[in-house]
């Protein structure tokens, strides 16, 4: 039988570490502004503005269409590093952190 300092030693809880996201293109903070913009911070501290509206009013937009309804783009949140709506509506942090990293805007 194991002592109670050794079964806590050997707990699921006591080898659990806390893994923090190395990809500096992981999303951080995300923020909803006038004119279907986010303002985004990334894991190393990059700040940058996302235009949406060119996409959203596009005969391309497919999906993103959606969110021409303002009171949906504000429901924006962060999934695994990612910006993200309901509907499974997402935009791929890489690209965004690249646009963002060469010019501070990533205009869709």
């Amino acid at each position: 039988m194991l002592t109670e300092s050794i079964a806590n030693e050997h707990s699921p809880s006591a080898l659990t570490t806390e893994v923090a996201p190395r990809s500096p293109w992981r999303v951080t903070e995300v923020e909803a502004l006038p004119g279907f913009r986010l303002r985004v911070v990334f894991s190393d501290g990059l700040t940058g503005t996302v235009e949406m509206a060119g996409l959203i009013y596009s005969p391309k937009a497919g999906v993103f269409a959606a969110l021409a309804d303002p009171s949906l783009f504000a429901q924006v949140s962060l999934e695994y590093g990612a910006v993200t709506w309901p509907g499974e509506l997402d935009l791929a942090p890489d690209a965004m952190y690249s646009a963002i990293q060469e010019h501070r805007v990533w205009k869709l």
